[in-house]
Protein backbone atom coordinates (compact mmCIF):
# COMPACT_ATOMS: atom_id res chain seq x y z
CA UNK A 1 0.00 0.00 0.00
CA UNK A 2 2.68 2.36 0.76
CA UNK A 3 4.95 1.50 -2.85
CA UNK A 4 1.23 2.00 -4.43
CA UNK A 5 0.47 5.83 -2.29
CA UNK A 6 4.66 6.74 -3.51
CA UNK A 7 4.09 5.52 -7.34
CA UNK A 8 3.13 7.58 -10.04
CA UNK A 9 0.16 6.44 -12.20
CA UNK A 10 -1.04 7.98 -16.08
CA UNK A 11 -3.70 10.32 -16.06
CA UNK A 12 -7.32 8.74 -15.54
CA UNK A 13 -5.81 5.44 -13.75
CA UNK A 14 -6.50 4.80 -10.26
CA UNK A 15 -6.50 1.75 -7.85
CA UNK A 16 -8.66 0.28 -5.02
CA UNK A 17 -8.66 -2.54 -2.37
CA UNK A 18 -11.60 -5.80 -2.73
CA UNK A 19 -11.32 -8.76 -1.49
CA UNK A 20 -10.47 -9.89 2.01
CA UNK A 21 -8.82 -6.45 2.54
CA UNK A 22 -12.02 -4.45 1.46
CA UNK A 23 -14.02 -6.76 4.24
CA UNK A 24 -11.91 -5.98 6.68
CA UNK A 25 -12.49 -1.99 6.40
CA UNK A 26 -15.91 -2.05 6.27
CA UNK A 27 -16.09 -4.74 9.39
CA UNK A 28 -13.86 -1.61 11.34
CA UNK A 29 -15.80 0.73 10.26
CA UNK A 30 -19.24 -0.67 11.99
CA UNK A 31 -16.97 -2.18 14.98
CA UNK A 32 -15.76 1.51 16.09
CA UNK A 33 -19.34 3.02 14.99
CA UNK A 34 -20.96 0.25 17.31
CA UNK A 35 -18.62 0.56 19.63
CA UNK A 36 -18.57 4.64 20.37
CA UNK A 37 -22.19 4.24 20.21
CA UNK A 38 -22.13 1.55 23.02
CA UNK A 39 -19.93 3.79 24.98
CA UNK A 40 -22.15 6.77 24.32
CA UNK A 41 -25.10 4.47 25.90
CA UNK A 42 -23.31 3.66 28.63
CA UNK A 43 -22.08 7.22 29.71
CA UNK A 44 -25.25 8.32 29.37
CA UNK A 45 -27.51 5.82 31.83
CA UNK A 46 -23.99 6.25 33.92
CA UNK A 47 -24.40 9.76 34.46
CA UNK A 48 -28.69 9.82 34.93
CA UNK A 49 -28.08 6.87 37.49
CA UNK A 50 -24.65 8.34 39.71
CA UNK A 51 -25.39 12.09 38.79
CA UNK A 52 -21.51 12.85 38.36
CA UNK A 53 -19.71 13.14 35.67
CA UNK A 54 -16.63 12.30 37.46
CA UNK A 55 -17.87 8.95 39.01
CA UNK A 56 -19.29 8.13 35.20
CA UNK A 57 -15.47 8.52 33.43
CA UNK A 58 -14.49 6.23 36.50
CA UNK A 59 -16.79 3.60 35.42
CA UNK A 60 -15.74 3.90 31.91
CA UNK A 61 -12.26 3.69 32.94
CA UNK A 62 -12.50 0.13 33.08
CA UNK A 63 -12.80 -0.54 29.22
CA UNK A 64 -9.16 1.40 28.75
CA UNK A 65 -7.82 -1.05 31.15
CA UNK A 66 -9.84 -4.17 29.12
CA UNK A 67 -8.48 -2.64 25.92
CA UNK A 68 -5.14 -2.74 27.48
CA UNK A 69 -5.26 -6.24 28.68
CA UNK A 70 -6.51 -7.80 25.76
CA UNK A 71 -3.55 -5.99 23.64
CA UNK A 72 -1.09 -7.83 26.33
CA UNK A 73 -2.67 -11.14 26.59
CA UNK A 74 -2.45 -10.90 22.67
CA UNK A 75 1.32 -10.18 23.15
CA UNK A 76 1.84 -12.94 25.46
CA UNK A 77 0.25 -15.35 23.78
CA UNK A 78 1.67 -14.52 20.21
CA UNK A 79 -1.64 -14.03 18.82
CA UNK A 80 -2.18 -11.06 15.97
CA UNK A 81 -5.26 -9.01 16.68
CA UNK A 82 -8.01 -9.69 14.46
CA UNK A 83 -10.22 -7.24 12.86
CA UNK A 84 -13.67 -8.75 13.19
CA UNK A 85 -13.26 -11.41 15.80
CA UNK A 86 -10.94 -9.30 17.89
CA UNK A 87 -13.11 -6.04 17.36
CA UNK A 88 -16.27 -8.28 18.91
CA UNK A 89 -14.27 -9.03 21.99
CA UNK A 90 -13.62 -5.43 22.61
CA UNK A 91 -17.48 -4.54 22.49
CA UNK A 92 -18.31 -7.80 24.40
CA UNK A 93 -15.83 -6.98 27.14
CA UNK A 94 -16.99 -3.26 27.25
CA UNK A 95 -20.39 -4.22 28.83
CA UNK A 96 -18.79 -6.86 31.26
CA UNK A 97 -15.47 -4.54 32.64
CA UNK A 98 -17.94 -1.78 33.47
CA UNK A 99 -19.78 -3.73 36.45
CA UNK A 100 -16.94 -4.36 38.85
CA UNK A 101 -17.00 -0.23 38.84
CA UNK A 102 -20.35 -0.13 39.09
CA UNK A 103 -20.47 -2.24 42.59
CA UNK A 104 -17.82 -0.69 43.88
CA UNK A 105 -19.21 3.23 43.44
CA UNK A 106 -22.15 1.91 44.21
CA UNK A 107 -21.32 0.84 47.47
CA UNK A 108 -18.79 3.68 48.25
CA UNK A 109 -21.82 6.02 47.46
CA UNK A 110 -23.90 4.23 50.11
CA UNK A 111 -21.46 4.29 52.82
CA UNK A 112 -21.12 8.35 52.28
CA UNK A 113 -24.67 8.34 52.33
CA UNK A 114 -24.64 6.67 55.86
CA UNK A 115 -22.22 9.26 57.09
CA UNK A 116 -19.12 7.35 56.91
CA UNK A 117 -15.53 9.82 56.31
CA UNK A 118 -14.06 9.67 53.12
CA UNK A 119 -11.24 7.25 53.57
CA UNK A 120 -13.16 5.09 55.66
CA UNK A 121 -15.91 4.32 52.79
CA UNK A 122 -13.10 3.64 50.39
CA UNK A 123 -10.99 0.79 52.76
CA UNK A 124 -14.57 -0.73 53.65
CA UNK A 125 -15.42 -0.49 49.87
CA UNK A 126 -12.53 -2.39 48.76
CA UNK A 127 -12.72 -5.02 52.01
CA UNK A 128 -16.56 -5.72 51.26
CA UNK A 129 -16.82 -5.91 47.29
CA UNK A 130 -12.87 -7.23 46.49
CA UNK A 131 -14.31 -11.03 47.13
CA UNK A 132 -17.48 -10.46 44.71
CA UNK A 133 -15.07 -8.90 42.25
CA UNK A 134 -12.86 -11.27 42.05
CA UNK A 135 -15.10 -14.48 41.72
CA UNK A 136 -17.13 -12.95 39.25
CA UNK A 137 -13.97 -12.47 36.88
CA UNK A 138 -12.19 -15.68 37.64
CA UNK A 139 -15.35 -17.67 36.87
CA UNK A 140 -15.77 -16.14 33.85
CA UNK A 141 -11.76 -16.46 32.71
CA UNK A 142 -12.41 -20.29 33.56
CA UNK A 143 -15.47 -20.68 32.01
CA UNK A 144 -13.29 -19.05 28.68
CA UNK A 145 -10.56 -21.49 29.24
CA UNK A 146 -11.37 -24.39 26.76
CA UNK A 147 -12.05 -22.04 24.53
CA UNK A 148 -8.90 -19.86 24.86
CA UNK A 149 -6.92 -23.09 24.56
CA UNK A 150 -8.76 -24.71 21.46
CA UNK A 151 -10.44 -27.62 23.68
CA UNK A 152 -12.65 -29.87 21.71
CA UNK A 153 -14.54 -32.89 23.32
CA UNK A 154 -15.37 -35.49 21.10
CA UNK A 155 -18.25 -37.37 23.33
CA UNK A 156 -18.66 -40.20 20.53
CA UNK A 157 -15.43 -41.35 21.00
CA UNK A 158 -14.59 -39.75 24.14
CA UNK A 159 -11.87 -37.56 23.24
CA UNK A 160 -10.62 -34.57 24.16
CA UNK A 161 -8.04 -32.49 21.35
CA UNK A 162 -6.78 -29.05 21.50
CA UNK A 163 -6.10 -27.16 18.29
CA UNK A 164 -8.82 -28.68 16.36
CA UNK A 165 -9.96 -26.45 13.19
CA UNK A 166 -12.96 -26.09 14.69
CA UNK A 167 -11.84 -24.17 17.32
CA UNK A 168 -9.58 -21.47 15.79
CA UNK A 169 -12.70 -18.80 15.11
CA UNK A 170 -13.36 -18.99 18.83
CA UNK A 171 -9.95 -18.67 20.28
CA UNK A 172 -8.95 -14.99 19.69
CA UNK A 173 -12.64 -14.02 20.98
CA UNK A 174 -12.15 -15.87 24.31
CA UNK A 175 -8.41 -14.69 24.29
CA UNK A 176 -9.36 -11.05 23.71
CA UNK A 177 -12.69 -11.36 26.81
CA UNK A 178 -10.41 -13.44 29.46
CA UNK A 179 -7.18 -11.32 29.05
CA UNK A 180 -8.94 -8.03 29.09
CA UNK A 181 -10.87 -9.08 32.32
CA UNK A 182 -8.07 -10.44 34.20
CA UNK A 183 -6.08 -7.42 33.69
CA UNK A 184 -8.95 -5.00 34.38
CA UNK A 185 -10.36 -6.24 37.25
CA UNK A 186 -6.52 -6.72 38.85
CA UNK A 187 -6.43 -2.62 38.21
CA UNK A 188 -10.12 -1.96 38.98
CA UNK A 189 -9.76 -2.80 42.63
CA UNK A 190 -6.44 -1.38 42.74
CA UNK A 191 -7.19 1.91 40.64
CA UNK A 192 -10.86 2.77 41.62
CA UNK A 193 -10.69 2.92 45.14
CA UNK A 194 -7.86 5.18 44.98
CA UNK A 195 -9.69 7.74 42.04
CA UNK A 196 -12.56 7.94 44.26
CA UNK A 197 -10.07 9.23 47.49
CA UNK A 198 -8.62 11.60 44.90
CA UNK A 199 -12.11 12.46 43.89
CA UNK A 200 -13.40 13.63 47.76
CA UNK A 201 -9.78 15.06 48.00
CA UNK A 202 -9.97 17.68 45.57
CA UNK A 203 -13.79 18.60 46.24
CA UNK A 204 -12.43 18.78 49.88
CA UNK A 205 -9.59 21.09 48.79
CA UNK A 206 -12.24 23.39 46.57
CA UNK A 207 -15.15 23.80 49.20
CA UNK A 208 -11.99 25.21 50.94
CA UNK A 209 -10.90 27.29 48.80
CA UNK A 210 -14.49 27.86 48.01
CA UNK A 211 -14.90 29.46 51.60
CA UNK A 212 -11.70 31.08 51.67
CA UNK A 213 -12.21 33.50 49.11
CA UNK A 214 -15.79 34.20 50.91
CA UNK A 215 -14.15 34.85 54.27
CA UNK A 216 -11.65 37.30 52.38
CA UNK A 217 -14.27 39.15 50.14
CA UNK A 218 -16.61 39.89 53.56
CA UNK A 219 -13.49 40.84 55.00
CA UNK A 220 -12.90 43.45 52.53
CA UNK A 221 -16.00 44.54 52.02
CA UNK A 222 -16.34 44.97 56.20
CA UNK A 223 -13.21 46.95 55.94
Amino acid sequence: MFSLKNSEFPAGVTYSFAGESEEQAEAMTFLISAFGAAVFLMFFILVIQFNSFYQSFLVLSAIVFSVAGILLGLIITGRPFGVVMGGIGVISLAGIVVNNNIVLIDTFNDLRREGQGALEAVLRTGAQRMRPVLLTSLTTVLGLMPMVLGMNINFASRKITFGAPSTQYWVELSSAIAGGLLFATILTLVLTPALLMLGENVNNWRSVRRNRSGSLQRSTQTA
